[in-house]
């Protein structure tokens, strides 16, 4: 009787192990916003901007505002509740060469308040953008990681560099994040460049700017590192209406 027990509890592991192996890859960033996608609910923490909210679902910040009836400058609350369930993720596109060039971005400020007071509206900052064919290389090193939508998913490209290697805003743009709220991301920068696209530097060892500055196009920004991950890199993203897009299809061809 003893014999039979032992072999159907290891009959129940081995069949358990199985299961666990062939999960699919999920990352711990992945995981955690599924978590918090699945209550439907984000509580803002102190430090969250409204667009590292949308960058952590996967979602376009302009239609998580409409969906939650925040006006721009997009203040926001620790405590506050923003529903992340009725915001619609846009459908996939195919990524093109080109963005097209607005006149002007207007940067707001985002910082999640530290008392629940309307904040006047200033005059809002002006920063041209550029093209996407004008984009350059974030950080002088070697690509080691691709972007991938099959797992394990990749939502942007890693290069290797040596440690406190300089980053580099990879277009004009303004900083609407930098912190290290987002798991699984280390200290990172987002880079709004138009209503369209933005950008992130993650697994920074130092963050050089803060949120609201204006940046150019080769601006030092940060310096590479190992937070969040295990070894030295970057993990640079390109998302477009708030979906990652092959950053790849914007650089230009490495030198050599």
């Amino acid at each position: 009787m003893k014999v039979i027990g032992i072999v159907v509890l290891v009959t129940i592991v081995t069949s358990i192990t199985g299961c666990l192996s062939s999960r699919e890859f999920i990352s711990v960033e992945e995981k955690f916003s599924e978590q918090r996608l699945a209550s439907g609910i984000h509580r803002v923490e102190r430090g969250d901007t409204l667009y590292s909210i949308a960058w952590r679902y996967g979602v376009d910040f302009q239609q998580l505002a409409s969906a939650n009836s925040i006006s721009s400058p997009y203040t926001i609350y620790p405590g506050q509740e923003i529903d992340v369930s009725n915001t619609r993720r846009p459908p996939a596109r195919v990524a093109s060469n080109r963005v097209e060039k607005p006149s002007t971005v207007t940067a707001s400020p985002v910082i999640a308040a530290t008392q629940p007071k309307p904040v006047p509206v200033v005059a809002p900052v002006t920063v041209t953008t550029q093209a996407a064919d004008d984009w350059i290389w974030p950080v002088n090193g070697r690509l080691i990681g691709r972007f991938s939508t099959r797992s394990p998913i990749n939502k942007g490209i890693d290069i290797a560099a040596p440690l406190g290697e300089s980053v580099m805003a990879a277009a004009s743009g303004t900083v609407v994040y930098a912190g290290q709220g987002l798991r699984g991301y280390g200290n990172l920068v987002i880079v709004k460049h138009n209503d369209t696209y933005l950008s992130a530097y993650a697994h920074c060892s130092r963050i050089l700017v803060s949120e609201q500055d204006d940046v150019k196009a080769g601006q030092k920004i940060a310096e590479i590192g190992s937070t969040g991950t295990d070894r030295v890199m970057l993990h640079f993203e390109i998302r477009q209406n708030g979906q990652p897009v092959d950053p790849l299809k914007y650089l230009p061809e490495p030198s050599g």
